[in-house]
């Protein structure tokens, strides 16, 4: 596994792999769980050779947000991803996406409206312009992204399409922990207790949608929704919603934000 920390490495490491394999790309901010390996391993099965950027991207980050406090462990990471057989790693400054302290704003288009939107306001506009620059920079054949980011991910296969980009996008299925909780980096700041309660999303979402899909109102399924996840302890609630299929949700215990979706199928 070839470790790569500037632009120009990376550039060198790829001309020798690209002239007689294809590129699979994962995008990440790092602090690795066993549902980002489960993206380098799909990649792997769409690719020859997987590179998987690890950047913690401040412009997808509003001022009040954990930018700061966003867990960070390079060596861990690194050790993972060899182990998951990642044939590159990227780990940029930030000098090298944004040279110069400066960029080109990539503007999210209709698929960020609302949801996520809604309370994050410039998030989307970070994702698309920090993801389309490493995309100008490993230039994948194709790139994997969750499901757990529901939203992001029609955001992403949006501006590929607008910009004329030629990569593959492939959605991989959220990974859950044997009690359904949708793994994130983010668990690493809930206690045990709130651990217990944050099992409780995916539960409730799941009820959503089969309630829809069985026939339950709209208004009906995603209010009872709501008041399940404040009954379950769930201190604030940004969103229960029905979108392009899904019901996603977004809660929060104490600071921690968890977001989950479920397919209504």
């Amino acid at each position: 596994m070839i470790i790569c920390r500037t632009k120009n490495a990376l550039t060198h490491a790829l001309k020798a792999l690209r002239s007689e394999n294809s590129i699979g790309f994962v995008p990440t901010m790092g602090a690795l769980h066993e549902g980002h390996l489960g993206l380098v391993k799909l990649a792997k099965q769409h690719s020859d050779c997987v590179v998987v950027s690890v950047f913690v991207n401040p412009t997808q980050f509003a001022p009040h947000e954990d930018f700061d406090s966003y867990p960070r462990d390079l060596e861990g990471d690194a050790a993972k991803l060899k182990s998951a057989g990642a044939s590159v790693v990227y780990f940029p400054e930030e000098s090298d996406i944004y040279p110069n302290g400066k960029m080109i704003t990539i503007k999210a288009g209709e698929a960020a409206q609302g949801l996520e939107a809604d309370f994050r306001p410039t998030h989307f506009d970070g994702v698309t312009t920090v993801v389309h620059t490493l995309f100008s920079q490993v230039q994948p054949d194709i790139a994997v992204f969750g499901e757990k980011d529901f939203q992001q991910l029609q955001v992403i296969k949006e501006m590929c399409a607008r910009e004329n980009l030629d990569v593959k996008i492939i959605g991989a299925p959220i990974a859950r922990d044997k009690f359904g909780l949708a793994l994130s980096s983010r668990n690493a700041y809930l206690s045990s207790e709130e651990i217990e309660i944050a099992r409780m999303l995916n539960q409730v979402v799941y009820k959503a949608a089969f309630d829809l899909k069985n026939g339950v109102s709209e208004d009906i399924a995603l209010s009872e929704a709501e008041a399940a996840l404040k009954t379950c302890g769930f201190d604030k609630i940004d969103y229960v919603r029905q979108w392009n299929g899904r019901v996603l949700a977004a809660a929060y215990l104490g600071k921690t934000r968890l977001i989950d979706n479920a397919e209504i199928a």
